[in-house]
């Protein structure tokens, strides 16, 4: 019998020519190996509302599972192994790096300890195999998706990067509605060796110019910065494309740098609503609140430069970026969200210790329900929290 490393070395090597629809199935044969009865692969909606079943030999029942009422969605919210009462089923959230994928169901008459660590193994096999295949095979993408969406909704989405990042030192995560109708919203954040770049767009309008603005805005912004450019170079390039190719759109944006090593926080506001910092579980006001500058589409920034603002964190200091369509959201009764219950609700669902992106998805969801599941803009939200560790500065 072969060893349940060369099983999982086998996986790996087998789906180099596998497709994208076949890799449920191959990782059910491993399973199979491993000493499983089966597995089943669940990935996420794009709204992180459901758990939804890859196809694979043998069809999972059920095929869809709601996130917030079920064992596979509380593995999936809490990012730990969820076990059934009866022991014969074990839920392994599949995450790549920090970002969460979805969960696999693994099965056996007796998942002793041992055996579940095979599962998690494998679920972690699984979630890289499945990353690897999804950038250019559709079966993710169909798999996440509830119905149909808009084209400015797939120009953004082909240009935003996966919706958590992090390292030992630093996280973020980010959500964006309406998730099929984004109009003019867009983030982005990306690591570097020592630093942590975070961008938050909100262009003008909510139809395909808007959607075109934003994704030419987030690839001014990383030709400039990959090209060794700062955030004094990076708002007249994105100011610069705007007002040559996007004549009639403005656009606010908040565009941060954050030093990984000693806390330094630097950051360019065009007409955006301010970050918020989050200290100690509760907001420190005004702290990151500075006089804006002109919004972007109008050409003032390539003669005059931005002004670029600068601070320091504290270990466990997290900064909060956001649209105005989080703080300007009406309810059908005419009441802001508003920024307090913006930050309140982040906070305690921090508190309560959930991870950020479960924080940020709770936030989503109480937001559509303020307005009643329809957003009138979009709605961004990026969450970094700063992390060093008890050794580091």
């Amino acid at each position: 019998m072969e060893s349940r490393e060369k099983v999982l070395s086998d996986l790996i090597t087998d789906a180099r020519l596998v497709a994208g629809r076949e890799l449920a199935g191959l990782v059910f044969r491993t399973g199979r190996l491993l000493g499983l009865d089966g597995t089943c692969m669940y990935v996420t909606d794009l709204q992180q509302t459901s758990l939804v079943a890859l196809p694979q030999p043998v069809a999972a029942e059920p095929r869809m599972l709601d996130i917030d009422g079920s064992l596979a969605g509380l593995a999936y919210r809490t990012e730990r192994i969820q076990r059934s009462r009866d022991g014969g089923t074990v839920w392994v959230p599949m995450i790549d790096g920090i970002e969460r994928l979805g969960v696999l169901k693994a099965t056996a008459p007796d998942l002793d300890e041992g055996l579940i660590g095979w599962c998690e193994a494998l679920a972690s096999v699984a979630a890289l195999l499945l990353v690897s295949k999804s950038s250019h095979n559709d079966l993710l993408t169909e798999a996440e998706r509830r119905r149909k969406m808009t084209v400015q909704g797939e120009l953004v989405w082909a240009f935003l990067p996966p919706r958590t990042i992090g390292t030992a030192r630093v996280t973020s995560s980010a959500v964006l509605e309406p998730a099929y109708d984004i109009g003019g919203d867009a983030f982005d954040h990306s690591l570097t060796e020592d630093a942590l770049h975070l961008t938050l767009l909100d262009s003008m309008g909510h139809d395909l110019a808007s959607g075109g603005a934003s994704a030419a805005g987030l690839a001014a912004c990383r030709a400039t910065r990959r090209s060794g450019g700062t955030l004094a170079d990076i708002i007249p390039a994105i100011d610069t494309i705007l007002s040559e190719w996007f004549t009639d759109r403005l656009m606010t944006a908040v565009i941060a740098h954050l030093n990984v090593l000693d806390g330094t926080f630097t950051w360019v506001n065009c007409a955006h609503p301010p970050p918020l910092l989050i200290r100690d579980g509760r907001v420190l006001p005004r702290m990151l609140e500075r006089e804006p500058d002109l919004p972007l589409g109008w050409a003032f920034h390539t003669a005059s430069p931005p002004t670029v603002h600068r601070t320091r964190l504290q270990p466990g200091d997290r900064v909060l970026l956001y649209s105005d369509g989080v703080t300007e959201a009406r309810s059908t009764q005419g009441g802001l969200f508003g920024e307090e219950r913006l930050a309140d609700t982040v906070i305690r669902a921090m508190a309560a210790g959930d991870p950020a992106p479960e924080a940020l998805r709770r936030l989503l969801q109480e937001l559509l329900n303020h307005q009643d599941q329809h957003l009138r803009d979009d709605a961004t939200i990026v969450l970094a929290e700063w992390h060093p560790g008890p050794d580091r500065p």
